[in-house]
């Protein structure tokens, strides 16, 4: 996003709405350092929350799903009026570090730049949540812990913004 000088653009919000806390101290800390970098181009809110609980490891397809729309509804909710919703989930479209800059260029250009990233538990995300997005984002078709999805995912969005602002960050 580029800064007019003296002028009043206002900068855009990116909330990461993630299921589960990063309880790895080493996903924490490249979490806080991507949020701590990202302070110069957004503003960053993050919003955790609880994983429903499911009892034993092989729950049936029916429980799983009953967990999925409760974090849904709850995911859902914290989505901020007004921004975009993009869903992490499989069968998303994977985008490269240039398409996700421009998807974030357009979106502040549009003048409805706020944007709400959805991780889902490692159940993944329910059906609602996924019809609701206006996009369905694919990190990699490999599988990866969601706490980790949520470093790649701050990792991207700083990259996207270094891109937009010319930084020598991307290479």
């Amino acid at each position: 996003m580029s800064q007019k000088k003296g002028g009043t653009h206002a900068m855009q919000t990116v909330t990461v709405i993630a299921l589960g806390r990063l309880n790895a101290d080493y996903y924490a800390k490249a979490a806080a350092e991507y949020a701590k970098r990202l302070g110069a181009y957004c503003r960053l809110n993050v919003v955790e929350l609880p994983e429903e609980p499911i009892a034993e490891k092989s729950a049936s397809p029916a429980v799983v799903a009953k967990a999925l729309e409760k974090e849904g509804k709850a995911i859902l909710a914290a989505v901020p009026k007004g921004s975009c919703l993009v869903a992490l989930c499989i069968e998303g479209k994977q985008k490269t570090s240039e398409e996700l800059a421009a998807f974030f260029a357009g979106r502040a250009q549009s003048g409805a730049g706020d944007v709400a990233f959805a991780i889902g538990s490692s159940h993944g995300l329910s059906e609602g949540v996924k019809q609701t997005a206006a996009v369905r984002l694919s990190m990699s078709r490999m599988t990866f812990p969601h706490q980790l999805a949520r470093v790649m995912l701050l990792e991207q969005i700083y990259r996207a913004f270094s891109i937009n602002g010319g930084g020598k960050y991307h290479k």
